[in-house]
């Protein structure tokens, strides 16, 4: 195997390779448990004992079980896993750390099928990782439902730097804002680093639990310092504020509160601090300084920590640039809001080498197919990764609407105008599907909740990219509760709609539903077809029931559009128009109204004779007739407002 296939859904089922190349994976499989109940679940394994590894990874995947009962009743809450490494040598130490999801099997993303993989990169651990060991899952739970699966991937190769230290300072969970002083616990450190040390980090992983009265720990946002020779290097706020950004959305329960740095249903990553100024061989003092606290009653909230110390030497390589990951187009389900795309492709790339990257040159494209290349321009500073935007690759033009697994393939072919000193690591693919084909003509009715933002206006709002990442259609600045019902009109190519919500709770939340108390009305988005009342399919969007318009921070569906319709209008310059439909009709019929902003006046039914058979307040841009009384024929559907403005449109009836 020359390339691992980590974040591409590729997994091998052999626990060694007998003859390995730089870039070919070794897998070791560890745990597979039902997560039933709070405690260990342990499985001693034998990693490689021989070997050097560029990359060691952790992957992690968290399942789902049916628990036992009549009827069957699992707590899927958001619990933490905490995963060991526990060596004959009686070192102790968390590799990783992530929380479970609310995932009640009647979500659409949690059904009792489902699994995640979260990956973390252990290879700085690679002392630690060989021969025999135990590695333990620690569950945090008190009902079961979860099922946990690590294995364990070594990339061989050259590690960035060869780890010439790691020590473990201070871990444990520790209560916060009481009697006792938190930084008792984190009191100063005095070490040395070893001979061939060129760096040294402080890894720190921490999350906060329970709450007092004020929400602390979990909800309420807090500091810590780190101080090396008695002088503040760092202040690091233990938060995190995107848990509406989550890839796992939406969840069955309050998933997009933010936390204290972790949020529902993702890892968690650790704080990594660089000591500048360490140097072999000289001693050096470091501890942790919290923020001065008191509970203000209702209990206490905790802090659960675990620190690593871990010294560096030199970088190995002098050129060498990785490609870390593919964003787009992939089914990784690590990166669900990016795709399916229609246009760029997006990758990580990483600078594992001393010198300093300034051009990167790329090929790719779809599996069997012609290749594009595009050469990147900028600094990739060495360690440090990077996003590249690829340019629109044509052939997912080319294939949108069409059914079935692709794979992109994407390859490094020169770094800094010449070849890359390692190639073992710059190729990559993915699997992925195709986007949607959309016509050129459709409908976007909106209706915003009650949450105001700037100005008064709605804090939700849409909006319509081309290739260019140009606006060329949008509905923002509207009011509050009412529904726009827009009709967009676009020429071929590919678009990206976007609907952002600036609370970060979605249009509608089913914790509102069973909270009035909180005030929150909830809104609604539908993208309908034209001439139609048929919602037009969106990845990850739900159109209904409990978890209908609950997406979080922000909503993107990337399409294409073949259709060749000329002119493109913004929303405020939209002419005058109006739509029934289903047509022909039977019993109801939808009637559309766009280009008016406060839609109010009377709608007329007119028969093939000029006849006025039926007539309708209208003050709403979408609204339902019953046309069930009338007879088969042919109708006029004339609209006049208090302004004076007509619009009419044509209706057939049929029995």
């Amino acid at each position: 195997m020359n390339k691992l296939k980590l974040l591409l859904g590729v997994f091998l089922l052999s626990s060694s390779i007998a003859s390995a190349a730089p870039g070919d994976t070794t897998w070791v499989q560890a745990n597979i448990s039902q997560l039933s109940w709070y405690g260990n679940y342990d499985s001693t394994i034998n990693f490689p004992t021989t070997g050097t590894y560029r990359n060691i990874y952790m992957v992690v995947t968290i399942g789902k079980y049916v628990c036992p009962g009549s009827p069957t009743y699992c707590g899927d809450w958001d619990y933490t896993v905490q995963n060991y490494l526990m060596t004959p040598g009686g070192d102790t130490l968390e590799l990783g750390r992530l929380i479970t999801p609310y995932a009640n099997s009647g979500a659409p993303r949690t059904p009792n099928s489902w699994t995640h993989r979260y990956v973390f990169d252990v290879t700085d651990y690679a002392s630690k990782l060989q021969g025999s060991g135990t590695v333990r899952i620690h569950y945090s739970g008190y009902s079961g439902g979860f099922t946990g699966n690590i294995k364990f991937a070594f990339v061989e190769g050259t590690p960035d730097r060869n780890v010439v230290g790691l020590e473990r300072l201070w871990r444990g969970s520790y209560s916060y804002g009481g009697a006792t002083d938190i930084d008792t616990y984190f009191p100063e450190v005095t070490a040395t680093a070893p001979t061939g040390t060129q760096n040294s980090e402080l890894k720190f992983i921490i999350t906060g639990h329970g709450s007092d009265d004020a929400g602390c720990c979990e909800f309420l946002s807090k500091n810590y310092q780190v101080v090396l020779n008695s002088t503040s290097i760092a202040t690091k706020a233990i938060w995190r504020d995107n848990c509406g950004s989550n890839e796992l959305y939406p969840q069955s329960g309050t998933w997009l509160f933010d936390r204290a740095n972790w949020c529902p249903g993702d890892l968690i990553q650790p704080n990594v601090h660089k000591l500048t100024g360490v140097t072999a061989g000289t001693p050096f003092n470091v501890k942790l300084d919290f923020d001065a606290y008191a509970s203000s009653g209702g209990g206490l909230g905790s802090y659960t920590t675990e620190t690593h110390l871990v010294h560096y030497g030199p970088i190995n390589k002098t050129k060498d640039a990785s490609i870390e990951d593919i964003i787009s187009p992939t089914n990784n389900e690590n990166h669900f809001r990016q795709n399916p795309i229609c246009g760029s492709p997006r990758v990580s790339v990483k600078n594992r080498g001393a010198a300093f990257i300034n051009l990167i040159s790329f090929e790719y494209g779809i599996k069997d197919s012609v290749m594009q290349t595009y050469t990147w321009s900028g600094t990739l500073n060495p360690l440090e990764s990077t996003e590249i935007a690829l340019p629109d690759l044509t052939n997912l033009q080319s294939i949108a609407g069409s059914t079935g697994t692709k794979t992109f393939v994407v390859k490094i072919t020169s770094v800094n105008g010449s070849g890359d000193a390692d190639s073992t690591n710059d190729r990559m693919m993915s699997d992925f599907a195709p986007s949607p084909k959309w016509d050129g003509q459709f409908r976007v009715m909106f209706r915003p909740n009650n949450q105001t933002g700037a100005g008064g206006t709605s804090q939700t709002n849409w909006k319509i990219y081309d290739q260019n990442n140009i606006v060329v259609r949008e509905r923002t600045g509207a009011a509050i509760n009412t529904l726009y019902t827009d009709t967009v009109t676009l020429p071929t190519g590919c678009y990206r709609f976007e609907i952002t919500d600036g609370g970060c709770d979605g249009l509608h939340w089913w914790l509102y539903d069973a909270n009035p108390s909180a005030g929150v009305n909830g809104g609604s988005l539908f993208i309908k077809k034209y001439g139609s009342n048929a919602n037009i399919t969106m990845n990850g969007y739900v159109y209904s029931g409990t978890y209908a318009h609950d997406f979080g921070c922000k909503f993107t569906q990337y399409f294409y559009t073949n259709t060749p319709i000329s002119g493109i209008n913004n929303v405020d310059a939209n002419a005058l128009s109006m739509e029934a439909y289903p047509n022909p009709a039977t019993d109801k019929v939808y009637v559309d109204i766009a280009g008016i902003t406060n839609v109010s006046g009377t709608i007329n039914v007119i028969d093939a004779v000029g006849r006025v058979v039926k007539t309708f307040a209208c003050n709403n841009a979408h609204v339902e007739i019953e046309t069930v009384e009338l007879q088969s024929g042919i109708y006029t559907l004339l609209f006049v407002n208090q302004n004076g403005n007509k619009l009419q449109s044509r209706l057939l009836i049929t029995k």
